[in-house]
């Protein structure tokens, strides 16, 4: 919702929607990145604390086969090729697009953000603030990076759907709490206590 917001008042600000105002979309925006960048640091801090940072280390390990299941093998219901565990909750093609959007997207879009947001406007001399020639390029990239995350949770939702109900992934990221399925082994000791 928080990054919906942001893309709703930075399209506002861009001059493409008009919805609150420009400067109320500039405040607003402003004040959910700021606690965007709180939720990063949260998540930042969460993940090497947990160990959970190791979820998102990428393999090639069935990548090949898991486009090719998001690609066709959804529509034909075939079985899913990475199970998931404990240990490893991401596929390997999630672990690469949220690896590539931990390192690459959401710094490019802090970083620019900051720039946004620190910049000083020539009639703004008495504020401390950075002291750059233009945002021209800055606010191609930052808007650049915004398509890019807009696409990212498209995708995302419409794979939130995908689960075992329409609502069990949506569920699951919610609540944190998922049922997996767990291959039960049969020990030799069961077997033989089975056809006593």
């Amino acid at each position: 919702m928080l990054i919906f917001f942001l893309a709703l008042t930075g399209f506002e600000i861009h001059g493409s929607l008009n919805f609150f105002g420009f400067e109320q979309a500039v405040t607003f925006h402003n004040t959910a990145a700021i606690i965007f960048l709180v939720l990063i640091g949260l998540a930042i801090f969460w993940h090497f604390t947990t160990g959970e940072w190791r979820q998102y280390l990428p393999t090639r390990q069935h990548l090949r086969a898991q486009i090719e299941y998001y690609i066709t093998g959804i529509f034909r219901n075939a079985p899913h090729p990475t199970k998931k565990t404990a240990l490893t909750k991401l596929n390997p093609l999630q672990r690469l697009v949220y690896l590539a959007l931990k390192i690459l997207v959401i710094p490019v879009m802090v970083f620019s953000g900051l720039l946004y947001m620190f910049y000083r406007y020539p009639q703004s001399a008495g504020i401390q603030s950075l002291n750059i020639e233009s945002l021209g390029s800055i606010a191609i990239l930052h808007t650049a990076g915004a398509f890019v995350l807009i696409s990212f949770i498209i995708a995302h939702v419409y794979l939130i759907t995908t689960g075992h109900s329409p609502t069990s992934n949506l569920k699951a990221m919610i609540t944190g709490y998922e049922v997996i399925e767990v291959e039960k082994t049969i020990s030799s000791d069961n077997v033989i206590e089975a056809t006593k």
